[in-house]
């Protein structure tokens, strides 16, 4: 299968490196990584630059954006950036973050998963980080969710999701879709990617109401809102989160932002959200 890799990277010096060579190295050889340096001040492009010079199928190029660090529009942009490079000769799409390593045979065990099932829309491995020496499980990392940070999407699915939405809660309303139309969803928790740099680690302040803003978007409605919120707040240990999301949410309802998905597919995600958290209680 033909493998096509987005790298957006903002100031990665220190990371891309490691990722980069955790993809040359790949028993299956992805046929183009692209990394976008999006308005990097540090050394991010000689670091690329070099890979580039020995690899082929290294490309870099440049966008300019924003120098604040915000999750959502700025990476999905630069995303888009890469992906209008490209041509159509590819079987699996993926969008990776510049601060991952990648054991040998992950790109080799996803297109045996894409090959065995036809209805397989997305896949991926288990992010791990650091901690205290030795590499444990990210936290927010779940078994019926793909990580923002290594989504990998078959072009089929990826077209008939509309790509990706550049939006906070993209890598959720993704999945969301899929599902509606009738894509699965696999996480193979034997692959194992270092995750260098944990989730927000450096985001912006004033992406502190963009969760709530895009459970509105996703037509999520107050309760699905409330209770999903508790959940996220509750697993980072921070009541500050929860009024933040809140906040978030009535602020984009106040605004009439406009939604990510059509009533219809808003209809398809509520029920879907009500289903797994009756299915948790065991109802």
């Amino acid at each position: 299968m033909n493998f096509y890799i987005i790298i957006p990277a903002h100031n990665e010096a220190d990371s891309i490196g490691l990722t980069l060579n955790s993809l040359v190295k790949q028993t299956l050889i992805p046929k183009k990584i692209i990394v976008v340096n999006d308005n990097s001040t540090d050394n991010t492009q000689a670091v690329v630059d070099g890979y580039a010079e020995v690899h082929p199928n290294i490309s870099l190029i440049h966008n300019t954006s924003s120098n604040e660090h915000l999750p959502g529009s700025k990476i999905i942009n630069a995303f888009y950036k890469g992906y209008n490079t490209l041509d159509e000769n590819y079987d699996v799409i993926c969008k990776f973050d510049a601060d991952l390593i990648f054991p040998e045979n992950y790109l080799e065990q996803l297109a045996s998963h894409f090959k065995k099932k036809e209805s397989l829309g997305m896949a991926a491995g288990f992010c791990y980080i650091e901690k205290n020496g030795d590499w444990v499980l990210e936290n927010l990392t779940r078994k019926d969710h793909i990580r923002g940070a290594l989504k990998a999407y078959r072009k089929t699915c990826f077209h008939q999701i509309g790509k990706l939405k550049p939006s906070m809660g993209w890598d959720t309303v993704d999945e969301l879709l899929a599902q509606y139309y009738k894509w699965e969803i696999l996480t193979d928790e034997k692959l194992h990617v270092k995750h260098l740099k944990p989730t927000g680690i450096s985001y912006n302040k004033a992406s502190k109401y963009l969760q709530g803003e895009a459970m509105y978007k996703m037509r999520y409605g107050f309760f699905i809102t409330l209770i999903s919120a508790l959940k996220l707040a509750y697993k980072k240990q921070s009541a500050s989160l929860f009024k933040n999301y809140m906040v978030g949410y009535f602020k984009a309802k106040k605004q009439k932002t406009d939604f990510l998905v059509s009533e219809k597919e808003g209809e398809f995600i509520r029920d879907l959200r009500w289903k797994g958290m009756l299915s948790k209680l065991k109802i």
